[in-house]
């Protein structure tokens, strides 16, 4: 067939072999971006409707070949086969890997990237498990709300605690309920407004005011965002008080300002400094790439994605009651909320499910600075359990094994005498156990799996042990 030698003697019709985006992503469980994103970088060839080669496609009339990307995605799966193999983990079912790229991604979960948290088919397959709807799960490590979301969509209600003020604010956005038409009224003409900004657009009376706030935290902002992006950023901040869901688009700012920062594309979770020159894009196959001027473009994309996730979560969700409490797990005062005069009073929490923070592999707070900066917001680095900075020695291990300890003896004051504490972690370093002594509680069960991806670059092959522990008696 023209334009493609490797269908060989295979008798196909041009309609069935060559695909639009959207048929090729359905046939294999990705999106129409991430098909876009292999034509775009080369890792599959363009077509036209006939299946000639071509450089570039009228709209509407790109098609990819059926053949290659089956061969793509096949070879994709065994470099995934191999990394999976290296772990000696007989059965892989917990990592999910048949599981599509949408599915894992789906509404609210990719409302904002948020690194460390654990893909939601993982917490839902134990929540069915182990929780029935109506029962109360508690999240002491709540990140952002993947526990919390997970319960919504099962009738679960759930209590998560969190530390950082930021992911409080994502948490919230995602279990908020929302009239959708003023929603996306919203969310689409904050958007053009701001695409409609230029130098000579800003009023007078704001440009003083705007250069002002762009030498926050310290130069912070002006050190890792091109001058217009930060103009544009700081433009739509100006205008979110004249707006009802001002939360919701202050995690809509973070999402665009974190994409749009001058960085290496393939680096936006851990960038060490500004890039400001042309480079060769690790991410993309080695293309020369720029860094990011103005947030015009992607700020147009992901509005209309938070409308779509947010319309998307809410069909879905089924009615359970969520809260978030921002605080610390081993010192919260949960007698405020389950105490006589506590929202949950007379209650009694059926279980934990929970993925606590690894030792000495994330800054919680420092991967969301530009939020912290952006928006004013008070910082706890001191108060994190095993960050980053303090690093995996002696010390960080006794440090964190007695802060999850502490954090498990506080809440298993209000969990009932049957309770199941599902706990995630990558205990390499063999600290579970001696926490759960310390808090109380025995190891009944351990589910092994593997995990596809460390981090965006990362790829080594590593695996997380759910725990499956009870009160002891």
């Amino acid at each position: 067939m023209a334009g493609n030698p490797a269908l060989g003697a295979q008798r196909v019709t041009a309609s069935e072999e060559f695909l639009t985006l959207e048929d090729a992503a359905a046939l294999v469980g990705k999106t129409s971006s991430n098909i876009s994103y292999l034509v775009q970088y080369n890792r599959l060839r363009r077509y036209n409707a006939r299946g000639d080669v071509v450089t570039r496609a009228p709209n509407g009339g790109l098609r990819v070949s059926r053949t290659e990307l089956l061969g793509y995605v096949e070879a994709w799966n065994r470099r995934i086969r191999s990394r999976m193999d290296a772990l000696k983990i007989g059965d892989t079912s917990l990592a999910f890997l048949d599981v599509p790229e949408r599915e894992r991604t789906r509404h609210v979960h990719r409302l904002h990237p948020y690194l460390g948290k654990f893909i939601p088919q993982l917490v839902g397959h134990f929540l069915s498990r182990y929780f029935e709807p109506g029962q109360l799960v508690l999240d002491p490590f709540s990140g952002s709300a993947t526990t919390l979301v997970e319960a919504s969509e099962r009738g679960i209600d759930s209590i998560g605690i969190e530390i950082s003020e930021f992911n409080v604010l994502i948490s919230n956005v995602k279990l908020a309920e929302y009239d959708i038409p003023q929603m996306e009224k919203e969310v689409l003409e904050i958007s053009k407004r701001t695409a409609k900004l230029s130098a000579r657009e800003i009023p007078r009376v704001k440009a003083p005011k705007l250069r002002r706030e762009a030498r926050e935290g310290g130069g912070y902002l002006e050190m890792w965002f091109a001058p217009r992006s930060l103009r544009e950023m700081l433009y739509f901040r100006s205008l979110i008080p004249e707006y009802e869901h001002q939360d919701l688009l202050k995690v809509l700012l973070s999402r665009t300002a974190r994409s749009c920062r001058l960085v290496h594309h393939y680096d936006l979770a851990t960038p060490k400094e500004p890039v400001r020159e042309p480079y060769a894009c690790y991410k993309h196959m080695g293309k020369t790439c720029q860094p990011v001027t103005t947030i015009v473009p992607r700020l147009r994309f992901y509005s209309v994605d938070t409308v779509r996730r947010i319309k998307e979560f809410q069909r879905v969700r089924r009615s359970a009651a969520s809260q978030v409490i921002q605080g610390d797990s081993r010192t919260v005062d949960l007698h405020d909320y389950f105490g006589p005069t506590g929202s949950r009073r007379g209650k009694r929490v059926n279980g934990i499910f929970t993925s606590p923070p690894y030792v000495g592999q994330i800054d919680y707070h420092e991967q969301h600075r530009y939020a912290y900066e952006l928006f004013g917001m008070e910082r706890r680095d001191a108060l994190e359990i095993g960050p980053k900075v303090r690093g995996k020695g002696e010390r960080a291990r006794s440090d964190y094994g007695r802060s999850i300890a502490e954090s498990l003896r506080n809440v298993r004051a209000v969990l009932s005498r049957d309770a199941a504490v599902l706990v995630v972690a990558n205990d390499r370093l063999g600290l579970y156990p001696g926490i759960f002594e310390a808090a109380g509680m025995r190891v009944e069960k351990r589910f092994e799996r593997p995990v596809e991806d460390r981090t965006e670059r990362d790829k080594r092959p590593y695996s997380e042990t759910v725990f499956l522990a009870r009160l002891e008696d």
